[in-house]
């Protein structure tokens, strides 16, 4: 234990014996998650570099339509912190949440606050219209979406200006979320990445937390994914 020139354990570590390790986000919710991140990467990279690296965006842009779609049905059928009924309140929550931001007894929550709820499906929303327009997108050269034989050239011209407006929304709203860790980090004290690569958090009271079924996660991801392909492809 470390020891203050006091002799008396640090206040850190005295808060600390004071808090429980609780279980928050499941293991599925987390591989999304770090996923999403490495998928969502890859697909501005390509996208970026174009000519022959826009199949890689097209098969990474396929995974985070997959990996979204599951996000939406673990939404309802995951562990207690994933499911949107836990994180998506009501205006009156977010005021109250929003009132108290700045305050030392600013409102705690185990998961996604209110505002952070928001802002979470947010990037989901964006997410999906980046992908799903992605499907009919062209680029006028050599690159057509896999589903752009079902619109005519006007209307893929139209989604291809939404699927290119709405890359620097969700490039805004990515670099809002990590400014917002940081933020919790370094002025709140809090450290919301943490649990998102254990699982657990530190909190004042020892609640139990449901968690998410693996094998459930499994079975959702592959239909999504087997379904998705034979449509798509």
């Amino acid at each position: 234990m470390k020891i203050n020139r006091s002799g008396f354990p640090s206040t850190k570590r005295r808060r600390e014996r004071n808090l429980y390790s609780i279980r928050v986000w499941d293991f599925p919710t987390r591989i999304f998650h770090w996923l999403l991140v490495v998928l969502v990467t890859i697909s501005f990279i390509t996208g970026k570099i174009g000519g022959t690296a826009m199949r890689y965006h097209e098969l990474s842009g396929f995974a985070v339509l997959v990996l979204v779609l599951f996000r939406l049905v673990w939404g309802f059928v995951g562990g207690q912190h994933s499911r949107f009924i836990a994180f998506v309140k009501g205006p009156a929550a977010v005021a109250r949440y929003a009132s108290s931001f700045y305050r030392k007894d600013a409102i705690k929550h185990p998961g996604h606050n209110p505002l952070g709820g928001y802002s979470i499906i947010a990037m989901l929303v964006s997410t999906l219209i980046q992908v799903g327009t992605g499907l009919f997108a062209n680029d006028d050269i050599l690159t057509e979406g896999p589903l752009y034989y079902l619109v005519s050239k006007k209307t893929s011209d139209w989604l291809t200006g939404i699927h290119h407006l709405n890359h620097k929304v969700l490039l805004f709203l990515i670099v809002i979320h990590i400014l917002a860790i940081i933020f919790y980090l370094i002025v709140k004290r809090e450290n919301l990445l943490k649990p998102m690569i254990t699982g657990t958090k530190l909190w004042h009271q020892n609640i139990k937390s449901f968690q998410g079924n693996p094998v459930l996660a499994i079975f959702i991801i592959t239909v999504i994914a087997v379904a998705g392909y034979l449509i798509i492809y």
